[in-house]
């Protein structure tokens, strides 16, 4: 029985995807996520394969009959309508390189995280996929790709390379290049990732003894700041390293949604013992836009690996501490101090799973967070303070 728009508006997805059938070989493809795609099943050189017309409504009811009659009208004539079709494509430029830049160029990301995904695409999928239409790349060929990255001993870097690989299939088949994503055939077959957790010291003896070394730091003044500056606060480390002066606002920090993980604008109140490393670095870093300067260059932010080179020098390993651990340290003793862990949460900048709660106000708690931020630097002055036990 031929299909009607009020017929496919009401089609709903199902546990597992189902066809709907039209007329002269013509169906809809209803996925699991709600998605329906357009496809003909036809018979040519012996062989049975699927046409894909595209997604609806992109692509109405009339207009994927008018694609079938012209692909019914190729088969007569003994022309295989896929092949033309994957032909156009290839000249019209899908292969995975092309694809790959297109939708990196769409992403709103930081531009330390742009160079990091964009270096991952570049040297260990490009090279063997870059020229290959998107839509002939198998899964044994992207499985062989990422077996090159973990035979490096980069396991983890192996799964975000086949989620990249993911991110632009699906962009391709939103756009009508592609008809699906093969990196899902390859869940289970790479190596598991061993979960480890981001060091940090979490006990307030040692978290004394760390605030005692830092303040006592005899290297470069922006680097000690930088030090005293991500205890207290506890923000990423790659907020740090981006802060502007024109963020600051009397006692608040204003972090644009672009430089945070989450995408949301975030706020952070800053305590009076911030705001006298603010002033004491001023005239030192004024003159940049950035209040954490490189060495180098003013016009370059403080490079990723300062702070954590300045942790190693103070005299703990990369298992005892690192430029993040200070979030995992506020976040622990906070949470034994007794604070609310919404307002700890937000401070965090986290974002919780529950869609209720993530609509996430950036100002939310913002009184009791400001109390909650001058708190915590006394607290870690009163450590600093502290004498060890004998």
């Amino acid at each position: 029985m031929p299909m009607t728009d009020t017929a496919i508006k009401a089609l709903k997805p199902k546990d597992r995807k189902y066809k709907k059938s039209d007329e002269k070989g013509l169906y809809l493809l209803v996925r699991t996520t709600g998605g329906k795609l357009w496809q003909m099943k036809y018979r040519i050189h012996g062989r049975e394969k699927t046409l894909s017309f595209g997604q609806y409504p992109d692509v109405s009811l009339k207009k994927a009959r008018s694609r079938r009659d012209e692909a019914r009208e190729m088969i007569a004539d003994g022309i295989d309508p896929g092949a033309v079709k994957q032909a156009a494509k290839n000249a019209a430029g899908d292969t995975f390189s092309v694809l790959a830049d297109e939708w990196a160029a769409k992403q709103n990301w930081a531009e330390g995280t742009r160079s990091n995904i964009e270096s991952r695409i570049n040297n260990d999928l490009k090279p063997w996929l870059g020229n290959m239409p998107i839509n002939t790349i198998t899964a044994p060929e992207l499985l062989r790709v990422l077996r090159r990255v973990e035979s490096r001993g980069a396991i983890e870097a192996a799964h975000r390379v086949r989620q990249y690989f993911g991110q632009i299939a699906r962009y391709a088949i939103a756009t009508g290049r592609a008809d699906r994503d093969v990196s899902q055939d390859l869940k289970g077959a790479l190596t598991p990732i061993k979960v480890t957790h981001r060091a940090a010291i979490t006990k307030p003896v040692d978290a004394g003894a760390l605030m005692r070394v830092i303040s006592d730091y005899k290297g470069s003044l922006v680097t000690r700041i930088a030090l005293l500056f991500s205890a207290y606060t506890f923000a990423r480390p790659g907020e740090i390293r981006h802060a502007e002066w024109s963020e600051f606002d009397g006692d608040i920090w204003r972090v644009p949604a672009e430089k945070m993980k989450m995408r949301r604008d975030h706020i952070v109140p800053l305590s009076s013992q911030v705001l006298k490393l603010l002033d004491e670095i001023k005239p030192v870093t004024g003159k940049s836009k950035y209040v954490f300067p490189s060495e180098r260059s003013l016009k370059r932010p403080m490079s990723e690996n300062t702070v954590n080179g300045a942790i190693r020098r103070l005299g703990y390993s990369k298992e005892e501490m690192t430029a993040h651990g200070f979030r995992g340290m506020a976040s622990t003793l906070l949470n034994e101090l007794g604070y609310n862990r919404d307002w700890i949460e937000r401070q965090l900048a986290h974002v919780e799973g529950n869609e209720i709660r993530a609509s996430y106000n950036h100002a939310e708690h913002l009184p009791e967070r400001k109390m909650m931020m001058q708190e915590w630097a006394d607290y870690l002055d009163r450590l600093k303070k502290e004498k060890p036990d004998a």
